[in-house]
């Protein structure tokens, strides 16, 4: 109850502290916060100045800023509701290209934890349920505004999502094919070879298709994939690929 009391005390003179602040104080103070790594508290500060002085232009600056402000403190459904509301209200700012870059590095998938470093999780093998929710957001960036100072970066972060989405569709479709559903996996290879062609993983897609055709009785689409397979890879590279693949199935 003690702590409880002073939490409000600091509560009710940080309310009355605001009461009289300016929206340049305002402003300042979570210009600090962030500069500090109290992203909360800025974040807070913020909608504070926003409720307060909707109309300043520190609040319009501040509507930029909060995005990151969430971003950083984790709050990823206020980071995309910021950046969607941004882009949605001031379609001609120059600085829409910021929220569009926001919103991808809010859905770019994280980096494998210590745990899955240490037991060499694949990350493959797990749904990108933000991947291209992430894509999308950043080829509305390089598309809008392909001399962006984030541009570049969003291409990068492109280039990573497009072959994680790639993998994933050759996880599935090996999961097809060791279970026999062999129109499944072929679909699942269409899909790596027509929509992420260039991607690490068109090789194991023709691999697995002419496997799948093997399988279906149809010798002659088996043939023609593999002469695609030789004519691009060595043979070393197509053992390699399958062996590396064979042994993580297990």
């Amino acid at each position: 109850m003690a702590v409880l009391a002073l939490s409000l005390s600091a509560c009710n003179r940080s309310n009355k502290k605001d009461a009289n602040a300016t929206a340049q104080v305002i402003y300042s103070r979570a210009h600090s916060q962030i500069i500090e790594g109290s992203f909360g508290n800025a974040a807070k500060s913020y909608e504070s100045l926003e409720a307060r002085f909707p109309f300043s232009d520190e609040a319009r600056q501040g509507r930029l800023d909060i995005m990151y402000a969430y971003y950083r403190s984790r709050q990823k459904e206020q980071a995309v509701d910021a950046a969607d509301t941004f882009i949605r209200e001031n379609p001609t700012h120059p600085r829409v290209d910021y929220a569009y870059y926001i919103k991808g590095l809010v859905y770019f998938e994280r980096s494998p934890n210590i745990f899955e470093n240490f037991f060499n999780v694949d990350m493959a093998q797990r749904p990108p349920s933000d991947a291209r929710k992430s894509f999308e957001a950043l080829f509305r960036l390089v598309q809008l505004f392909p001399q962006s100072e984030y541009a570049p970066d969003a291409r990068q972060r492109m280039i990573y999502l497009r072959n994680r989405l790639a993998e994933y569709e050759i996880h599935v479709a090996r999961y097809y094919v060791n279970r026999g559903a062999y129109v499944a996996a072929l679909n699942r290879c269409k899909t790596v070879l027509e929509e992420y062609a260039g991607s690490p993983s068109q090789k194991d897609a023709l691999i697995l298709s002419a496997q799948a055709y093997q399988n279906l009785g149809l010798p002659d689409l088996a043939a023609d994939t593999q002469k695609i397979i030789a004519a691009n890879y060595t043979a070393q590279e197509a053992k390699e690929t399958y062996q590396r693949r064979w042994w993580q199935r297990w």
